[in-house]
């Protein structure tokens, strides 16, 4: 090979690689975690299964991990932190499985602030703009998706009118593998990814108010498949991934973009197989993106156009600050991961 070739090679290398990798944290813990949200550069949180939740004030260097009382049977699929002291976490199930409990002190008391009273409902996400207002959602019950609201940081739920949602294609519901298919940005602005009959994408820009829906190029068509995880990194930029969690190793239409808030999405390059989360990750002057699934995470330096591996370890969920390359990725037995350059 000539000096010039060899030169390209080198530089393609250099684009590609990620400039980053996981480190194993010790959680304390072997609970599936399928949530994480994290503070700032000391303080992160986690959620998963039999009533676990995990938190750390050092930066990852410690993990305490407990159990909600009386929570003990739940899967908590979602967490919000909103400092040290302050969390919320969002369990699964049908009826009154779904709930969201709250902590102030740190985890050490959990009050439940909501328990859904329809036996239809099946909850799937939360999100806040801050520590006050933010939403929650459904699966469709009587052929649309239910959302409700909160506005004094939890104390009192309020469903929107089903007349202000989008009804539902046969068929879609959401995913509640990550905790990231509903996603908030700015003040008022949030999206919720769907899936099954139909890949589309819910969109306010009144703080859940109101509804609109846009349809997706994501693969969809089964229950397996759709969107699992939405973020976005301004009210015009965002990004979308998901595929058939049946096919890990698949790569599919798992992966599409907006530059317009969400009202049109187009396909970028596919991932090598499903995956359940993704976030956007401040690098310099550089907005990057990382992916994660149960087969590997990927990850981008050039919005989506190629992907890098970065390893084969599965993860279920990541969650990255929006100011600095910082962030942990959880998955099976306990396992978190802390993004190291």
């Amino acid at each position: 090979m000539t000096a010039a070739p060899l030169l390209r090679v080198l530089l393609v290398l250099a684009v590609a690689a990620p400039p980053g990798t996981w480190t194993a944290q010790s959680s304390g813990t072997s609970a599936r975690f399928r949530g994480v949200s994290v503070v700032n550069a000391s303080v992160a949180w986690t959620s998963g299964a039999n009533g676990t939740f995990s938190r750390t004030v050092d930066g990852g260097t410690h993990w305490q991990s407990g159990v909600v009382a009386g929570a003990e049977a739940l899967d908590f699929r979602d967490v919000h932190a909103v400092d040290a002291s302050t969390a919320y976490l969002l369990s699964i199930g049908e009826g009154d499985k779904s709930r969201i409990y709250k902590t102030t002190d740190g985890g050490r008391a959990w009050t439940l602030q909501f328990k859904s009273s329809n036996p239809k409902a099946f909850f799937d996400g939360i999100a806040f703009w801050d520590s006050r207002n933010g939403v929650a959602f459904s699966d469709p019950v009587d052929g649309r998706f239910v959302i409700i609201r909160t506005t004094n940081g939890g104390a009192q739920w309020n469903e929107v009118p089903p007349a202000a949602i989008p009804p539902a294609v046969d068929g879609e519901a959401a995913f509640a593998a990550s905790g990231s298919s509903i996603a908030v940005q700015g003040s008022r602005n949030a999206w919720i990814g769907t899936g099954g009959g139909a890949a589309r994408v819910f969109r306010t820009t009144d703080a859940g108010a109101t509804w609109t829906a846009a349809p997706t190029p994501v693969v969809s068509g089964t229950a397996a498949a759709g969107i699992f995880s939405v973020a976005f990194r301004d009210p015009l930029n965002g990004v979308i991934v998901g595929g058939d969690y049946q096919k890990e190793n698949e790569p599919s239409a798992n992966f599409a973009l907006t530059i317009d808030g969400g009202q049109t999405w187009s396909l970028g390059s596919p991932l090598p197989g499903y995956r359940s989360a993704v976030a956007f990750v401040r690098t310099g002057s550089r907005w990057d993106l990382i992916a994660c699934g149960p087969s590997g995470s990927d990850y981008s330096t050039d919005n989506g156009r190629s992907w890098a591996s970065i390893d084969t370890t599965g993860y279920h969920a990541l969650s990255f600050l929006s100011t600095l390359p910082f962030g942990f990725a959880v998955g099976d037995s306990g396992r978190i991961g802390k993004w190291s350059r």
